[in-house]
């Protein structure tokens, strides 16, 4: 057997670098890192070497790097992913809320922290995390409960086994999600004689696992039995590259769509059979077909309530459930008759199975009057008093009507996610939303993820002041490699979303908003000069046709560009028709009478709650 004596570190990107898509591009693009004691000697060395065979970028915190991997992932539909590389102690753990984020939206990214000593002869080596009853935790084992594929690298031979089942992982379509390598440090310099055919080019497919044939056959004749079928498009349609599918199979067979934040944007809005967004934060249009529905259809997602309103709007008796899923966790969830298979080919065999049969007529004309109210709602308001501040429908509006076909709009947290999922008449692949973790911060770093997987597209990155203070600093990032796209960035002076809730579950303002915080001064934050200061282009929206104006300007810029905007925090999205009930716990006993009712609301909706899952 012919060897090439190698270190670890050295291996390791060797081999990043002969693994391949069907497409013949890599599957890691590349590593982001910031290099410490923990991995500067090892894999600095060896990532130095590889130059352009694997590329390496810096970024400013090791969290947002890898928020831009997910991000990264996610545009590409997880056909290909990045690595994230830091060092010991903080360097490790600061990526811990990103391996969440990657694990719960089931998107693949390779996690690659240093490690304490395999040797432990320095122990404690600088920042090592010391358990007085386990000589074998490092702060590294914080990884385990957020990775789908957790390793510790503490012998060079170790690679041999960990690499291929971490690239198992994240190709698989059903187990897809963070993988964490653990590298010890010393190990990451120790030298082994590898085989080179370890080396070879290899090529990762992604599966299309076809459903059983009674399960089909099951499904079926579910559909052909319902008077009132109802489709729930997840982010496996997208996933699975069934968009044109799930739309080709809609029309044919007469089944309306509603969709998640996931699935958003798999069907135009445009398309005459999406009837717009479902649960919570959900359509009109949509939770009237739930709620009529005799058959709910879930095609790749994971029925979450907030965005599907799953534990209460499909709890009607004699409603059945199906769920199409890949994964046989999800199939099984609300006790859905699972029909477990890869979302495009699914479709298509259920579409040959029914032939030319087609539902009971539903009302088209509820999608076109949902339509026309978002079209009003999210208009410029005109006359208004003196101080009056814009709506976050408002600013929705002003973007959609600078958009194009490449827009993308992208979100994570705050007032935005709820409202763009409302209101934003999404293109096909025209929005991005890191919804199944909600994660504050996200979304700077996630424009720019967007914008390197999909440069040819124009993403817009709507982003509160509470998320932006939160994780801002790749817009530096983003300006050195000039990566553009356009921030829009509403100020309503704290954390308006969590505030409204606060006072929908008979609570009192306090803590969310700056006035309502235990401060000495009130603050005046310029984020103009702060996003200027980082290299971009930053300017502050009189009003909505200024705003309108300043998007269109930002189109041709090589930067980024940051819009600020003051809003309301006092009125939510939905306020003109939408939504539907969940599951906020409200206090049992208390003083007020706001809260008595509320509490007495919450114990109505409660009784309408679906047990089994």
């Amino acid at each position: 057997m012919s060897t090439i004596r190698l270190t670890a570190a050295q291996a390791m990107i060797r081999y990043l670098s002969a693994q391949m898509t069907e497409d013949g591009e890599r599957f890691i693009d590349g590593v982001w890192a910031i290099f410490g004691h923990g991995n500067v000697a090892g894999l600095g060395e060896a990532l130095e070497k590889a130059g352009n065979a694997m590329p390496t970028w810096r970024g400013q915190n090791e969290q947002t790097m890898a928020h831009t991997a997910i991000a990264y992932a996610k545009a590409k539909k997880r056909t290909r992913a990045m690595a994230v590389c830091s060092s010991i102690g903080p360097g490790a753990t600061n990526m811990v809320t990103a391996a969440a984020l990657a694990h719960v939206n089931r998107l693949p990214i390779l996690l690659i922290p240093g490690d304490v000593f395999a040797n432990r002869r320095p122990d404690p080596v600088l920042q090592q995390v010391e358990d007085f009853d386990d000589g074998t935790v490092s702060a590294n084992d914080c990884f385990r409960a957020v990775s789908r594929y957790f390793d510790r690298i503490s012998r060079p031979e170790h690679l041999l086994t960990a690499l291929p089942r971490a690239f198992r992982v994240m190709t698989d379509p059903a187990n897809c999600g963070p993988v964490t390598l653990a590298f010890c440090q010393d190990t990451q310099a120790e030298a082994y004689d590898y085989p080179e055919s370890f080396f070879e080019p290899t090529v990762w497919r992604i599966r299309r696992p076809a459903p059983d044939a009674q399960d089909l056959s099951d499904v079926v004749a579910l559909i052909k039995a319902a008077k009132n079928p109802v489709i729930v498009c997840g982010g496996g349609v997208i996933y699975s590259q069934a968009e044109e599918t799930l739309g080709d199979f809609a029309t044919r067979h007469g089944i309306p769509v509603i969709e998640t934040q996931a699935g958003k944007s798999a069907l135009a809005q445009s398309h005459p059979m999406n009837f717009g967004a479902s649960g919570v934060d959900g359509a009109e249009s949509a939770n009237r077909l739930a709620e009529a529905a005799d058959l709910v259809i879930g095609v790749g997602t994971r029925f979450q309530d907030f965005t599907t309103g799953s534990w209460t709007l499909f709890n009607e008796p004699g409603r059945k459930l199906v769920s199409i899923n890949v994964q046989g966790y999800d199939a099984g969830k609300h006790g859905a008759i699972g029909l477990i298979a890869d979302a495009r080919i699914a479709l298509e065999k259920l579409s040959e199975a029914l032939g030319n049969h087609k539902a009971s007529a539903f009302d088209p004309q509820s999608r076109l009057n949902w339509l026309a109210k978002v079209d009003a709602h999210c208009s410029a308001r005109t006359n208004t008093p003196e101080g009056y501040l814009p709506l976050d429908a408002e600013v929705i509006g002003a973007v959609q009507r600078t958009s194009t076909d490449k827009t993308i709009a992208m979100c994570a947290a705050g007032t935005m996610p709820g409202a763009l999922k409302l209101l934003w008449q999404a293109p096909q692949a025209g929005y991005h939303m890191e919804y199944g973790y909600s994660c504050m911060g996200y979304e700077i770093a996630g424009a720019m993820g967007i914008k390197l997987a999909l440069p040819q597209r124009d993403v817009v990155c709507f982003v509160g002041d509470g998320s932006y203070m939160m994780a801002n600093s790749e817009l530096a990032t983003a300006v050195m490699r000039r990566v553009p796209f356009t921030v829009v960035l509403t100020d309503n002076r704290g954390y308006g979303c969590i505030n409204r809730l606060q006072m929908g579950t008979g609570g009192e303002q306090f803590n969310n908003l700056y006035k309502d915080c235990n401060v000495e001064q009130q603050p005046d934050i310029d984020f103009v000069a702060h996003a200027a200061s980082m290299g971009a282009h930053s300017v502050k929206a009189k009003d909505i046709a200024d705003l309108e104006a300043q998007i269109l300007a930002a189109r041709d810029r090589a930067i980024p560009t940051v819009i600020v905007i003051d809003t309301d925090p006092m009125h939510g999205p939905g306020e003109n028709g939408g939504g539907h009930w969940w599951d906020v716990a409200v206090p049992e006993v208390g003083t007020t009478e706001k809260l008595k009712e509320a509490r007495s609301s919450y114990v109505e909706n409660m009784t309408r709650q679906n047990l089994v899952n």
